[in-house]
């Protein structure tokens, strides 16, 4: 009976360390995609496809702070060499090179706070979205892969 007990607690363990990894992983995406759909949000005016919005703007910026703040977490050991949904999975560089990943973190930190409060209208946001997508495009490039 009791080697039962044992192996159900194991299996327990096993069960709800693979739910927190999932959990950890789709954590990360949700940030992922946020910043991905206020980027694209902010490129559709910069493109003239949407008319400038200030309240857009603010909350663009909103979740690229909410995203700085939580990045430091965001990508566990316990995740990596886990498949992602989309066409993009985490390069084992986040953890083999967590300073250079720090620093990609502060760098667009940095970039954003910088640019807040700086964005009033149309020609300031265009002037300032592309520095802020080369921060994204620079840290994507090393730290995702394209999967395929």
């Amino acid at each position: 009976m009791k080697r039962i007990v044992v192996v159900v607690a194991t299996l327990l363990l096993g069960v709800g360390a693979v739910m927190a990894q999932q959990d950890a992983l789709k954590n990360a995406q949700t940030y992922m995609k946020g910043n991905g759909k206020n980027a694209g949000a902010l490129a559709a005016m910069v493109k003239g496809e949407k008319p400038y919005d200030q309240a857009t703007v603010d909350t663009a910026f909103a979740q690229f702070e909410d995203t700085i703040k939580n990045l430091p977490t965001l990508f566990p050991e316990s995740i990596k060499g886990l498949t992602l949904e989309g066409d993009y999975n985490t390069s084992s560089k986040i953890w083999e090179d967590k300073a250079g990943f720090s620093e990609h973190i502060a760098s667009f930190g940095k970039v954003v706070a910088d640019a807040k409060g700086k964005i009033t209208d149309l020609d300031t946001l265009k002037a300032t979205l592309p520095v802020i997508g080369k921060q994204c495009g620079g840290c994507h490039e090393t730290y995702r892969v394209k999967k395929g």
